[in-house]
Order: structure tokens, then C-alpha cells, then sequence
């Protein structure tokens, strides 16, 4: 069952880039602490939503196990995060959709559930987190009724989510810089140097 602290909302899991700080390889599959990255994240979202998706543009079988639904950028050679998030605002069943990475495995659910809290704030606006006003903006949630407007973001040329989302008058939840569970597990070193998971979610 979701958790009920994240009603009507979403995941959207972001595993859909080419992987190039990793010689290539598809990241959310890449083995830390002897499971791949995107099982992680799994673990610790599954629980709260009635609708996971998870975006992919290779793989798809190896990752059927990750997410109730699978979808694919609609344009072809790996154009950016920005495109699946489109393609998971177009998928979304909830009033608002949770947007992570897949190469974050330390990510905790009392974060997650402080994001959508700030969310309820103001509920028409995306919330992005923010390290000390550096903005994090694969951190996010997004109210799915903001579809349009992040589709005409992409045809007007707009790649980059945090110009698409600051369009959209995003809201910040600050974090510390340096905070542990956002740690971005993009490169062979990193894998190597990166401590065990904490136990907080």
C-alpha cells in the first residue's frame, strides 16, 4: 500500500541517459554495494506511490522489475532528463509527480516526504531542492497539470530542466550542501569512495 504521507503522487525515476561519465554503461544498472544503483532507489520510493514509473531508453526488460510502468523519451538519441520528464508528465495518474535519479542511492524517505509537504504548500508550483541556492532540479516535484506548459518549453527549444522548471515559478526546499543523501553516483571513482547507506529511510 503507498504510504499515506505521499497521497496522489507519482515517481518518476530518471534512467534514461547515455551514461557518458560512465563509459557508457546505463547507469541504473551499474552494481554499488552488490546491487544495481536503480534497486536502491526502488526500496526506498516503492512504498509510497501507487503509480512508479521509471525512464529508460535501453534495457527495458532489466528494468520491468524497477517500476509499475516503463516509458521512453519520444525523440530518439538520448535527449536529455528534460525529455523524460515530459514523457512521465504525459504517463502520470496523480495530481503530482516526484522526479529523482536514478544514481542517487542514499536518497531517504523523510526528504522525499519533506518535498512533498512543500509542495502541499503551494500546490501549482513545482518544488525543486536547492544546496545553498545551487538548485537541484532532478530533485523535484511537479504538478502534472503543468503538462502543457513544460511541452511548450521543449517545442520552444528549452532542454534544461531548471530553465523548464523555473518557468514554471519552482519553489526551493533548502538542504545543506554537502548533504550525504544527494550524492550523485556518476562515476567509476565515486562508486569506489562513496560509504555504506545510511538506515534513515
Amino acid at each position: 500500500m503507498p504510504d499515506p504521507l505521499l497521497p496522489s503522487c507519482s515517481i518518476l525515476l530518471l534512467a534514461g541517459g547515455r551514461g557518458q561519465r560512465m563509459g557508457g554503461q546505463d547507469k541504473g544498472l551499474v552494481e554499488w554495494q552488490g546491487r544495481p544503483l536503480i534497486a536502491w532507489l526502488h526500496e526506498t520510493v516503492q512504498p509510497l506511490t501507487d503509480d512508479l514509473l521509471l525512464s529508460c531508453n535501453r534495457n527495458r526488460a532489466r528494468y520491468s522489475a524497477y517500476a509499475d510502468r516503463l516509458i521512453s523519451d519520444e525523440e530518439q538519441g538520448f535527449p536529455g532528463p528534460l525529455a523524460g520528464i515530459r514523457s512521465g508528465l504525459a504517463a502520470a495518474r496523480n495530481a503530482w509527480m516526484l522526479v529523482l535519479p536514478c544514481d542517487t542511492p542514499l536518497i531517504d524517505r523523510p526528504l522525499l516526504q519533506s518535498l512533498y509537504q512543500t509542495a502541499l504548500e503551494e500546490p501549482d508550483r513545482p518544488v525543486m531542492l536547492s544546496c545553498e541556492g545551487q538548485w537541484e532540479p532532478l530533485f523535484s516535484i511537479i504538478p502534472t497539470g503543468r503538462q502543457a506548459e513544460v511541452d511548450a518549453c521543449w517545442q520552444s527549444g528549452e532542454r534544461s530542466p531548471l530553465r523548464a522548471l523555473l518557468h514554471l515559478g519552482a519553489r526551493a526546499l533548502e538542504v545543506h550542501r554537502g548533504d550525504p543523501r544527494l550524492a550523485n553516483l556518476n562515476t567509476p571513482e565515486l562508486l569506489k569512495i562513496t560509504g555504506s547507506r545510511g538506515t534513515s529511510s
